[in-house]
């Protein structure tokens, strides 16, 4: 008798049948049954936590760098690209384990699995070896491309070197988060990130200022903190997956890299940190556009940055429980389950970012001034602030349906989306509007490209729905 796949078997079971299966195995995932109000809670309020702290130690390293001076702040704005391009390949990576981990659990074929977290462990390695020849090499050339400023060179170079040659942290923290969330455990996720944020924090002022009789090293202080933070937590998330997760079994016994689950990975994990890697693309352009004004409008630029990721972090920290309830209940064949997922995110995503619009819109000066600034940074930035807030609403929509598309495996889509948005719309509008109306009306081309974007991810909303979800069973 030919053997029926097992999700497809337990997709095809009535309503009575199912919790009598389930109360046989007693092992169906929490993805497959909880409520989704719940589970969306349960999975996600743990990473929007972590990624708030996260983004609040950012927050609080750029404060403590703003009083060295504001060549400093500039220094880190124009680093930021490098740290982005860093960050976005570890997130795409970590994914495309996301992705094919919870799709296999929800399959039930363990053996990918273990190969899914094994391959994406060695491909963040050899990503922080590649990082740290960057620094060795580039980190000062790419500095000079940017400015002339010896100071500017001199603090920006200090920092990406320490960061990229250390880079086998953020790489290992980012993929062994991934693979516990796949399995639905995200609390350790939180417990990792918040422990490397407090490490961080305490770090930052010791090491910055020279405290408690370490040397005062500057801008090289804020660095080291934040490399050693991300190695800590990276540690302690090794630990709770060896440990705390047993549908995960780590090991790299006979390993051999897996190239079919490599490309697996890739599908979706590529076009995804390519869409980040867009930002860094967008970030060093608008840099090099602003500096043509002053350096004091790119720190403008970076405080900004530093600022708007304390809002958009919950939205992500949602995604991040988002991803894998879909992945799973796609690989399951619940089409309900994927839709009031994707319903109770928008709505969630939506709420958080009309909070953050309203608190941009009415303290821009207050956000300001907790990065010591000056009255030309007060000048440009309040209504920078106001302007490119506008694009928060919009920007919720377009985050969550972006990852439903990387959820069900179109990448692609995302990629599409956010290479569009950034650069075919953003930059040249942004530069267009320079030109002709100067600095203040750069800020009108965020939400001039977010409005592009809800669009763009609404016809590719549909193509999705009509190809992959509507033919689900229920």
């Amino acid at each position: 008798m030919q053997r029926k796949h097992p999700v497809i078997f337990y997709a095809n079971l009535n309503a009575k049948e199912k919790p009598m299966l389930q109360a046989a195995e007693g092992k169906e995932n929490k993805m497959g049954i909880m409520p989704i109000p719940k589970l969306l809670l349960n999975m996600s309020v743990p990473m929007m936590i972590s990624m708030m702290v996260m983004a609040l130690y950012n927050i609080i390293d750029s404060i403590f760098i703003a009083q060295i001076n504001e060549n400093a702040l500039t220094a880190l704005s124009l680093a930021f690209p490098i740290q982005n391009f860093m960050i976005a390949i570890a997130n795409g990576t970590g994914v495309g384990i996301n992705s094919l981990l919870s799709r296999s659990l929800g399959e039930k074929n363990h053996k990918e699995v273990n190969a899914s977290a094994v391959n994406g462990i060695f491909l963040a390695l050899i990503s922080s070896i590649l990082f740290a020849v960057f620094g060795v090499l580039l980190a000062e050339p790419y500095m000079v491309s940017q400015t002339n400023n010896p100071e500017i060179i001199s603090y920006g170079t200090q920092y990406l070197k320490i960061v990229s040659l250390f880079s086998v942290g953020v790489f290992m923290e980012i993929t062994f988060e991934r693979i516990i969330q796949s399995s639905g455990k995200t609390i350790y996720s939180m417990i990792t990130q918040i422990t490397g944020a407090i490490i961080n924090i305490i770090l930052d002022p010791i090491m910055i200022f020279g405290l408690f009789g370490f040397p005062e090293m500057g801008v090289a202080g804020a660095a080291l903190a934040t490399v050693l933070g991300e190695i800590g937590a990276a540690g302690l998330s090794l630990f709770f997956n060896l440990k705390k997760n047993h549908e995960v079994k780590i090991s790299f016994k006979k390993f051999t890299p897996a190239w079919r689950t490599i490309k697996s990975i890739y599908s979706v994990g590529a076009p995804s940190f390519l869409m980040q890697s867009i930002g860094s693309v967008l970030t060093f352009c608008l840099n090099n556009m602003l500096i043509q004004f002053s350096t004091t409008a790119v720190s403008v630029f970076g405080v900004y940055f530093k600022l708007q990721s304390f809002i958009f972090m919950p939205v992500f920290g949602l995604n991040n429980g988002m991803v894998p309830i879909i992945a799973y209940n796609y690989g399951a064949r619940n089409k309900k389950r994927i839709l009031d997922t994707m319903k109770y995110s928008i709505g969630a995503a939506i709420v958080v970012m009309l909070f953050g619009f309203i608190i941009f819109q009415l303290f821009p000066a207050q956000l300001l001034s907790l990065f010591n600034a000056t009255d030309a940074m007060l000048e440009i930035g309040v209504p920078a602030l106001r302007i490119i807030s506008l694009h928060f609403v919009f920007a919720g929509f377009s985050i969550i349906t972006v990852s439903v598309f990387q959820a069900l495996g179109n990448g692609l889509f995302s990629l599409i989306n956010s290479l569009t948005r950034q650069l075919i719309l953003l930059l040249p509008a942004a530069y267009l509007l320079s030109r002709a109306f100067g600095l203040t009306a750069i800020w009108f081309a965020f939400p001039i490209s977010e409005i592009g974007s809800v669009l763009i991810c609404i016809v590719f909303f549909k193509h999705i729905y009509n190809k992959k979800i509507r033919p689900l069973e229920n």
